[in-house]
């Protein structure tokens, strides 16, 4: 039977960094030496785009038979069209391909995975690109204390293919939601319910420094409640799924938020004897591109079995995915 796997996985990051003062106590807790930020003429079509070509460039077979791309944004290049539809052409794909934008956040790279999945094994894609792009420092003030030295602009590209096999490769989903914590990350201004031209931009001060409400607000303590309150539950759910104990686990791959939080999940989850990818300094937050940013890096450093990686994504919506992948089907690199 013929089951979604990863193929490939690249990432893309700007060459111009920020660097972080890390001479404070909450610096050095966050553990965010620099972040990469895109230049004033880059889109998200564009580091997309270099993420892509990434990926055709180390996996050359890669590109043939694309008949499908899914980007996860927040920062489309336009509120119409559909930046996938941009992207798609902008890298000679054929006309033949479904291309759509979803906007989700920190839990978007699993959601993504579940909605390749869903194409390749209901036989609607063969071989599919799931981009992710992420530009928040575009939505942050740089008055903000609390968003500014967090968030990095950053992409990816994963292949997703059908191959045959006798199990899943992709599985143990489980997905949360929870609405009535949407403010506790939220960029107001913008969208429909408060237009740009018909919305006042007056400054909001806080003990954070200062933002409006075009900018990205994030209540950090609500959001670590939040992850406390709902990640462990949700791995013990994926785990359950998947007929698997803690010490199966090949790496647990979790979305990238700041050192701190993620030491934290890692003890709350019991996680502490399982491979864990935590690696912010050098990226910052980079929201729906931190777990393929971190899956690139342990495809890249480690020549053990991967068989079992644990995903975990969760923030903004507030929204939350997990799900177990078996990285043995990855190319062989040029």
């Amino acid at each position: 039977m013929s089951f979604a796997a990863i193929r490939a996985v690249t990432g893309y990051l700007p060459p111009n960094t920020e660097k972080n003062d890390m001479s404070g106590r909450a610096a050095q807790a966050l553990g965010i030496e620099e972040r990469h930020i895109a230049s004033a003429e880059q889109a998200a079509s564009d580091l997309a785009v270099l993420a892509a070509e990434k990926l055709f460039a180390r996996y050359h077979e890669a590109k043939d038979g694309i008949d499908f791309v899914l980007l996860c944004t927040q920062q489309p290049d336009y509120p119409l069209p559909s930046t996938a539809c941009i992207i798609a052409d902008r890298l000679g794909l054929p006309k033949g391909v479904g291309a759509l934008d979803y906007n989700l956040g920190c839990s978007g790279y699993v959601y993504g995975l579940a909605l390749a999945k869903g194409l390749v094994e209901a036989g609607l894609a063969k071989k599919l690109l799931l981009l992710t792009a992420s530009l928040y420092s575009r939505c942050v003030s740089r008055e903000d204390s609390a968003t500014a030295p967090v968030f990095g602009d950053g992409a990816s590209a994963t292949l997703i293919e059908g191959v045959e096999k006798d199990r899943p490769l992709l599985e143990a989903f489980a997905f949360g939601t929870d609405g009535s914590g949407a403010k506790s990350i939220i960029q107001e201004v913008g969208g429909s319910r408060f237009p740009y031209r018909e919305t006042s931009l007056e400054k909001i001060e806080d003990d954070h420094g200062s933002h409006t409400r075009a900018d990205m607000f994030m209540d950090g303590q609500e959001v670590m409640l939040f992850t406390l309150r709902e990640v462990p539950s949700m791995v013990e759910e994926v785990l359950a799924k998947a007929k698997l104990a803690r010490e199966d686990l090949s790496y647990a791959v979790f979305h990238q938020p700041n050192k701190f939080m993620l030491d934290y999940v890692q003890r709350k989850c019991k996680l502490q004897q399982v491979p864990f990818f935590n690696d912010v300094a050098r990226t910052g937050n980079t929201v729906s591109a931190s777990i393929p940013l971190g899956l690139e890096s342990i495809i890249e450093n480690n020549a053990g079995d991967l068989s079992h990686v644990l995903l975990a994504g969760f923030g903004v919506g507030l929204s939350w995915a997990g799900c177990m992948a078996d990285l043995s089907q990855i190319l062989k690199k040029v």
